[in-house]
């Protein structure tokens, strides 16, 4: 009882954006390790489910997603990655999502995006970020470490495919995901890296993506993968919806986005996706944390890590 009546504290501290001590940090992942090495590739999910997307470090926006959907585990989430990098408090909110999936790993699923890796990191704010707060990598280095042991995918009730990114021309059959080897840094190119990196796009077959990694990929192979994996919806995120969510491709494909005025500038709104029992879809659209609901770092970083 003491672990689960620790971890309870842990969480209303995090709850409350209070840092975590590095030791408590390190044990946590560690925790966490033992639980995300047993997922497969890609994880089965059971509806109800609450599907959610990028998150990018928005602390006090996660808040708001709970506010509005419920939290765990009362509901049953699905978060799509891209946790950390680009917002002030990425490291709480990392850590809150994994103290809530070590104390209820079956209410929650966390799966990997394109900026849970070393090299995306300490480009776009995380690494500093961990830096500024502790005084070394340590930290950064037990989460990073950690990255590599998320699912690339999930799979909810045999009929949505949940990935961060996109399709990939090396995967026509789920079955080909489980064969990757997942835990490692995302590599520059093949299809783990498709899976985190590519896009729809209006288009027939595959390009190669301008964000430099991934491709971009149109109807026609998203009807053939539907087919081929007898799927309802490809359900992902990774790109910003000023609405808080799209329809590609005749409502095959969903785009969910769930960092609202991302960046702290852009001034979309954000969604999450409800699945029922059914399958059947709904949306709750929310907006950014008021300012009286939010604080600003203590250290304000030097530079900014937007678009």
């Amino acid at each position: 009882m003491t672990d689960k009546n620790d971890l309870d504290r842990q969480i209303e501290r995090l709850y409350r954006c209070e840092a975590l001590e590095e030791s408590e940090i390190q044990i946590l992942c560690a925790k966490a390790r033992e639980i995300l090495v047993e997922d497969g590739n890609v994880q089965r999910l059971n509806a109800p489910v609450i599907v959610c997307g990028d998150m990018h470090g928005q602390f006090y926006d996660l808040l708001e997603l709970f506010k509005v959907a419920g939290r765990v585990p009362e509901e049953k989430f699905l978060f799509m990655g891209d946790f950390v990098d680009r917002g002030h408090f990425s490291l709480e909110t990392f850590l809150l999502l994994l103290a809530l999936k070590v104390r209820h790993p079956d209410r929650i699923a966390l799966i990997r995006g394109n900026h849970e890796t070393r090299q995306i990191t300490q480009v776009y704010g995380f690494y500093d970020e961990c830096m500024r707060k502790f005084g070394s990598s340590s930290v950064w280095r037990f989460c990073t470490d950690l990255f590599d042991y998320l699912s690339p995918a999930a799979l909810i009730d045999s009929k949505v495919f949940c990935v961060h990114g996109g399709l990939s021309p090396s995967i026509q059959y789920l079955n080909q995901i489980h064969c990757l080897d997942r835990k490692q840094e995302v590599p520059h190119e093949g299809p783990m890296c498709d899976l985190l990196w590519s896009d729809p796009e209006d288009q027939e077959g595959w390009e190669m993506s301008p964000r430099g990694a991934g491709y971009l990929f149109g109807s026609d192979v998203v009807d053939r993968f539907r087919h081929d994996n007898d799927l309802d919806l490809i359900c992902r995120a990774h790109q910003l919806a000023m609405t808080g969510y799209k329809w590609h491709f005749n409502k095959s494909v969903l785009t969910v986005w769930s960092a609202p005025n991302y960046c702290y500038r852009c001034g979309n709104v954000a969604s999450i996706l409800e699945l029922d029992e059914a399958l059947r879809r709904s949306f709750i659209i929310f907006d950014a944390a008021t300012p009286d609901n939010r604080k600003r770092p203590t250290k304000v970083p030097q530079a900014e890590y937007f678009l």
